[in-house]
């Protein structure tokens, strides 16, 4: 097209291209939603607005205990990447049909802090989770906490999306009652959510390609993955929080999930 367009080679294209521009052909990347402005506004907003607390408060995120909900298959495929295999020069190239999830599925609830995990549960077979719902788990996390966590369990403060459930007047009621802060998220921001860019993506990871025999099974190999987290993966997660916040506003709002982003410290 280009060739055409300019009345050139497409050999001579290629080179100028290539070699001399140090241009390549790549595609689009899937980000959640194309952002309007306001969206890229909310997100630069907030994630300096958090930065400019840690700044003066280099401990606050010790007291952030963040969580979310995701669902786990029966049998989930395997990613491209991790169907890789080693072959030598000339070997076929390996073959696997097509298979989709499972309709069989189960929803999980987790929250952690810097530390590790505090509190985690399966919601029951056709529970909704409402906002009725999800106050009562909020009520066994927070006595969770008061156990695991007593040192902070007066002044912790939460961090979740801003689902139908989480948002609800309710659960603001009840979060206000107990005393307990909530940490800004903004709108369509799972890069900016560590159960999304870590744990759930990490305990999927390693149950994709599975399948599971029972709820049973799918249930303990799920706790499996949790627990064999190390304390230091959750540490290392809150310093990449904070380090996305600055990509953030470095980028004004732009999703930036596999672009490679030299960050200003």
């Amino acid at each position: 097209m280009i060739a055409d367009e300019v009345n050139v080679n497409q050999e001579s294209v290629r080179r100028i291209l290539t070699e001399e521009l140090g241009m390549r052909k790549i595609c689009a990347k899937m980000v959640a939603r194309n952002l309007i402005e306001q969206q890229r506004d909310a997100r630069v907003s907030v994630c300096a607005e958090l930065l400019e607390q840690v700044e003066a408060d280099p401990e606050l995120m010790e007291w952030v205990i963040t969580g979310d909900k995701s669902w786990f298959f029966q049998y989930d495929p395997e990613t491209k990447r991790q169907s890789l295999e080693w072959r030598s020069k000339g070997s076929p190239r390996p073959k696997k049909a097509r298979m989709s999830k499972s309709k069989l599925k189960y929803m999980f609830v987790c929250f952690f802090d810097s530390m590790g995990i505090i509190h985690k549960e399966w919601v029951p077979a056709g529970q909704i989770v409402n906002q009725f719902y999800y106050k009562d788990i909020l009520e066994r996390l927070r006595k969770r906490v008061m156990w695991v966590r007593p040192n902070i369990a007066t002044n912790w403060i939460l961090h979740h999306n801003n689902a139908p459930a989480h948002a609800a007047f309710s659960v603001a009621q009840f979060l206000t009652s107990k005393g307990i802060t909530v940490m800004p998220q903004p709108p369509y921001s799972s890069d900016l959510a560590p159960c999304d860019f870590f744990l759930f993506q990490k305990t999927k990871s390693a149950v994709k390609g599975h399948h599971f025999e029972s709820t049973e099974d799918i249930q303990r190999s799920v706790m499996q993955a949790f627990n064999d987290i190390p304390q230091a993966a959750f540490q290392e997660c809150y310093k990449q929080w904070q380090y996305r916040w600055k990509t953030c506003v470095q980028v004004q709002g732009m999703y930036f999930e596999g672009d490679r982003i030299l960050v200003d410290e």
